[in-house]
């Protein structure tokens, strides 16, 4: 059912094209912009692959989702963000699961302003969870989303970022992207100018940043060999998700400032049309970035596509992107 708050949602989804025929893989379909996303494909016709740490709540979103479209064909595969070796048993358990390949993969699961710490294989928590191992399962479902791209035409992948790509910082770092979790500034966190700033949003907004590297590095490599397969990129402005109360609860933001802050943004759905238009729309073209406005007060609105930014679509950022992504994977992703 659509939440009632949604300003744009209802007439974007009236518009989207039948998504039958279509196999469609989604991380983090728990809550916010991911549950939107999943739901709107599965009543598309799509078949949908969710993948999600093991939890009550992986469990009981996927039971919600099935109830929702017991016709539908669903899959809940197991994939915990913050292990290598589980993102790698999920891509085992997607290639299983769909041997006519992945027409849509949607790179959607995120933290946010989390504690400095490492996960076990030794990265930010936070880099680890949004883009690295977002790279790997890119890699390992590559020969998937060729497949789909060479049987009906073309495959894409889709990455969520945000606006805090924009501030605190406009450079990507390499030291975020390497072995230095709980190594990398420790948990102070303020609000300064309506912006946050800190330790903890650095960290954030060099995973935001990772994120579109990613896309425009991705892009360019596939342009470059002539593949049939589409990158992109969305932001989902200031929307309200489960992601705000997590950051709270984990002391990156005061929870009374939350609850106020959050009056501010859009809904869930509002929030998810901006990866929903990369997934679904016919005439998205590669490389296109998705969100309500380019700006860094981009907070609501009608997802729109603008060109990809120069302070992470340029030959240095790409490179360093990728090398050091391919060396936290311990894989060269060659395509």
């Amino acid at each position: 059912m659509t939440d009632p708050d949604s300003v744009h949602f209802p007439s974007f989804k009236a518009g989207l094209p039948s998504m039958a025929g279509k196999t469609v893989v989604i991380t983090g379909t728990t809550s916010g912009t991911g549950k939107v996303a999943a739901e709107t494909v599965a009543e598309l016709g799509a078949k949908v692959l969710v993948l999600n740490r093991a939890s009550e709540r992986s469990t009981a979103g996927f039971a919600e989702l099935s109830a929702a479209f017991p016709d539908a064909d669903l899959h809940d595969v197991e994939c915990d963000l913050q292990l290598f070796s589980s993102v790698q048993t999920a891509a085992d358990r997607v290639a299983e699961l769909c041997p006519e390949g992945v027409h849509v993969l949607c790179n959607n699961a995120g933290v946010m302003a989390l504690a400095d710490s490492a996960t076990s294989d030794g990265f930010d928590i936070q880099m680890q969870t949004n883009h690295l191992s977002h790279f790997l399962l890119t890699r390992e479902l590559m020969p998937l989303l060729e497949r789909a791209a060479e049987a009906t035409g073309e495959a894409r992948v889709v990455n969520h970022s945000s606006t805090a790509r924009l501030s605190p910082s406009k450079t990507l770092q390499a030291k975020f992207l390497e072995k230095n979790g709980g190594n990398l500034g420790g948990d102070g966190s303020k609000l300064q100018s309506m912006m946050f700033m800190g330790p903890r949003w650095l960290r954030y907004n060099q995973t935001k940043l990772a994120n579109a590297a990613f896309t425009a590095a991705l892009h360019h490599r596939l342009q470059e060999r002539g593949s049939k397969v589409k990158s992109f990129v969305a932001h989902p402005g200031l929307a309200r998700t489960h992601l705000q109360l997590t950051t709270a609860k984990e002391g990156g933001m005061g929870g009374r400032f939350t609850k106020v802050f959050m009056r501010l943004g859009q809904t869930a759905e509002d929030g998810a049309m901006g990866i929903l238009s990369g997934m679904c729309l016919p005439n998205a073209e590669s490389g296109q970035f998705y969100g309500p406005g380019s700006g860094v007060m981009a907070t609501k609105g009608k997802a729109e596509p603008f060109a990809l930014e120069s302070f992470y679509d340029n030959p240095e950022t790409r490179d360093l992107l990728w090398s050091k992504s391919e060396e936290a994977i311990g894989k060269s992703f060659d395509l």
